[in-house]
């Protein structure tokens, strides 16, 4: 079945380009200029993966991200020529799933492509349906997080990553690991991104649920 990308770039030249090298990699390519067209075109066409240029006319790559969440959640690759990691946080926190700094190969940009739509086609795996951890409880088949104040709300990669480290409690598992499982990459280069979701799920449960194991990566940990 063939898979449908929402390319979003205000400048014709990268547009085109990425159009061009997806739709050779067996993609259907629709693309949009600016913000208002971007959301448009998401609620006409549901892709199954948007790649969104952050400084976009209109309104930016942020409020796409965040207009187009609210509906349903949708894998968004994220791009930027900044470098700024609070650019970083923010388009993860309001539920980008990866980003990528311009200029950037096109190679990259298939790959990570191809490992966003892997991601989402993966069905919840066969954990218990419900877990709690300190006062957090986990519902993986509800795709849903809660504590005593209610419901948290987590993006896609930020439940994928809780949900992962809540089935191996207080094991070390590395940022490698994670990539691997979840991305589906082989690149310790890209491990900034793992801390960024990290750093995003930390400000949402509390900074004790997470510890960071120096040299590995990161364990879940029940609060004392």
């Amino acid at each position: 079945m063939s898979r449908t990308v929402l390319v979003v770039d205000d400048e014709p030249t990268i547009s085109e380009a990425v159009a061009a090298r997806l739709r050779g990699e067996g993609y259907e390519v629709v693309t949009a200029a600016d913000g208002p067209s971007a959301v448009e075109e998401c609620a006409r066409i549901d892709p199954d993966v948007v790649v969104l240029d952050l400084m976009l006319p209109g309104f930016d790559g942020l409020e796409v991200c965040r207009r187009i969440q609210a509906s349903r959640p949708v894998p968004v690759l994220m791009l930027t020529a900044k470098s700024e990691e609070t650019d970083m946080l923010v388009g993860l926190g309001i539920g980008a799933d990866d980003y990528l700094g311009k200029p950037f190969s096109m190679r990259e940009l298939v790959a990570r492509v191809h490992a966003l739509i892997r991601r989402a086609e993966r069905s919840v795996s066969a954990e218990p349906s419900a877990v709690r951890v300190g006062n957090v409880q986990i519902d993986h088949r509800a795709r849903r997080v809660s504590n005593h104040s209610g419901d948290i709300h987590l993006t896609r990669t930020e439940f994928d990553i809780l949900s992962y480290l809540a089935a191996r409690p207080r094991t070390a598992v590395s940022r490698e690991t994670l990539l691997s499982q979840l991305w589906g990459w082989d690149d310790s280069a890209s491990s900034r991104t793992v801390d960024s979701h990290v750093k995003a799920l930390r400000r949402k449960l509390g900074g004790d649920l997470i510890r960071t194991v120096h040299g590995v990566g990161y364990a879940l940990e029940s609060p004392r």
